[in-house]
């Protein structure tokens, strides 16, 4: 018997699809991944922004490798093999590859010490705020007995959104002004679904002409741009049937438990 989900697209599309394909040759540092997943982007950006070598290893959530479950015994991606060795969560990851490859540019974190530690509040943020607010606004399923309530997680999604703009810098085009770090890019990947809410849930409805949406469009429109957020998202056509399937899960499933937690895909 076929598995539920085994219709669910089995690869990246697109420009993600090439980006893939030129990161297939074995190389000693490997990333087992899923194209769907935005913890895993998380972890590419990096690797492409620093241009690293890495081999891309793609992972059926269903059909899991040997290889991936010895590293990470709980199978979630991202995984990263370094010297044989395991790593995972995908921010751990990311400042990590920036400590082991300090000859690879750009430098994604700041040298200044407290311009680091205020990037590291707000990467924090990202991940416990902003992310949480973000998937309990695509799993809510409004009722009759409470039409309102997909107001309210709009609302508090929005308002966790303002609060990070908020913190950026009021003239460069990044979060902390001219040069990319790594907090653009911890954000990026949900920037970049932002319309899934158009799709499923009738729009984000940003109140327009407020400052803080001004700067926020102003950052998205160039971090889309960014050739590493270009070559690793694929065509929206494919993520639908795996955000519809989240959208409708509001029962306790690995997946929905593992991106909410900002864990990774399982």
């Amino acid at each position: 018997m076929s598995h539920p989900d085994a219709g669910v697209f089995p690869h990246a599309t697109g420009a993600a699809e090439a980006m893939v394909k030129s990161h297939q040759k074995e190389e000693p540092l490997k990333l087992y991944s899923g194209w769907f997943c935005p913890f895993v982007q998380r972890v590419l950006l990096v690797l492409l922004e620093k241009d690293i070598p890495f081999q891309y290893i793609e992972v059926n959530p269903y059909h899991k490798p040997q290889s991936l479950l010895t590293l990470n015994p709980r199978g979630l991606v991202p995984t990263l093999q370094y010297d044989n060795k395991p790593l995972y969560e995908s921010t751990v990851i990311c400042e990590f590859l920036e400590d082991a490859y300090p000859s690879a540019t750009p430098k994604l974190i700041p040298s200044d010490p407290y311009t680091k530690a205020r990037m590291k509040i707000w990467i924090d943020f990202v991940t416990s705020r902003i992310l949480p607010a973000f998937h309990r606004f695509l799993q809510f399923q409004p009722n009759s007995a409470s039409e309102t309530g997909i107001e309210k997680v709009r609302a508090d999604f929005l308002e966790q959104m303002k609060q990070l703009v908020q913190e950026m810098d009021a003239e460069g085009r990044y979060f902390l002004g001219k040069e990319l770090t790594l907090i653009d890019l911890m954000i990026a990947p949900w920037a970049v679904r932002l319309w899934l809410f158009d799709h499923f849930k009738g729009g984000l409805n940003m109140p327009k002409g407020e400052p803080w949406v001004e700067r926020f469009e102003k950052w998205r429109q160039v971090v889309e741009k960014r050739d590493s957020v270009v070559d690793s998202t694929s065509e929206k056509e494919h993520y639908l049937p795996i955000y519809q399937r989240y959208a409708d899960d509001v029962a306790q499933s690995e997946m929905a438990k593992a991106i909410r937690q900002g864990q990774g895909v399982p």
